[in-house]
């Protein structure tokens, strides 16, 4: 049986026509979307009416959405996070929604960590001054100085607490699922609310899923306990901070200094405060950035894909 697909993910349309043989021995017609971060609900409802898969990104597949696509069987994501896709709808219409869990843990973490050195050191600043033939010796920190908090003491959050420990950072973690007493014992952090967390950290990382619970879990309450030598780092999801509170904090100098690797509006305005403010480092949601984790993903999606519609059709 002939299947039709659509492609929507962008990092899978950069390579797809590696894989184009494979989809042709597999009956497989695809449709490759223009090429496009992510697409929104009335944009899908143009697309889906006749597709049996599709491979998204960070696409909005919502219940109207579902509701439309009748023939859909398999949303299988480009990566690990599904939260722009509803998944009670999925479970309603029958589509069976795949992922890639834990694929970019370890690009993720060493992200994070680049930018506690870069702030902590003050890389990116020296090298601008120094380009403007600025010779300024600017005050910097050592690690093993400085308290890291971690919210979201997952895969990614693990990782992170590996190699911060290993700069002698103290840790301390904040999450709803009780660590092993082993990853305790090993690790040394230490578990605590998320108040006490943020009263004592210099660097806060931000390394939980994006669900109800989390969607705005730093806002301007939370700003308030931050110390104001504190700097945020957020390679989650962009909806866990309420960005127009950030930018308040950092005006208001509540809090020191932000890394950010995603946003509310993906991609970031143009006009958005954000990238007026020198205490801030920007990124286009490139922390997953790894040519092994890339390959790996390619095939678990169209693996996941193709496993799926030959079970439904069966």
């Amino acid at each position: 049986m002939q299947h039709k697909v659509l492609v929507t993910a962008p990092y899978m349309q950069m390579v797809i026509d590696r894989f184009m043989p494979l989809f042709e021995k597999e009956g497989i017609k695809l449709v490759v979307a223009p090429f496009k971060e992510r697409f929104e609900e009335d944009e899908l409802l143009e697309m889906v009416d006749d597709i049996d898969g599709v491979i998204c990104g960070d696409d909005r597949f919502t219940e109207r959405v579902l509701s439309k696509a009748g023939k859909l069987k398999v949303l299988s994501k480009w990566g690990t996070g599904i939260d722009s896709i509803d998944q009670d709808a999925c479970r309603k219409f029958g589509v069976v929604v795949c992922n890639s869990p834990n694929a970019f843990t370890e690009p993720v973490a060493d992200s994070v960590l680049g930018y506690i050195l870069s702030f902590a050191r003050r890389f990116p600043w020296m090298d601008r001054d120094m380009r403007k033939g600025v010779w300024e010796k600017i005050p910097c920190i050592a690690l093993n100085e400085c308290t890291l908090g971690i919210i979201g003491v997952g895969n990614i959050g693990k990782m992170v607490t590996a190699r911060a420990k290993a700069f002698g950072m103290r840790l301390v973690g904040n999450d709803l699922v009780e660590m092993p007493r082993e990853f305790l014992e090993e690790s040394g952090i230490e578990m605590m609310s998320k108040k006490k967390l943020l009263g004592l950290s210099d660097f806060v990382s931000i390394n939980c899923t994006l669900n109800p619970t989390s969607f705005h879990l730093i806002s301007e309450p939370q700003f308030k306990l931050f110390k104001p030598n504190a700097v945020l780092i957020n390679t989650a999801r962009g909806p866990i901070v309420n960005e127009t509170a950030l930018v308040a904090a950092l005006q208001n100098k509540q809090i020191a200094g932000a890394a950010l690797d995603v946003f509310e509006i993906e991609p970031l305005p143009a006009d958005s405060p954000l990238c007026r403010m020198d205490n801030v480092m920007l990124a286009p949601h490139n922390s997953n950035s790894s040519p092994k984790a890339w390959e790996s993903v390619y095939h678990n999606t169209i693996e996941n894909l193709l496993r799926v519609l030959k079970q439904k059709d069966k």
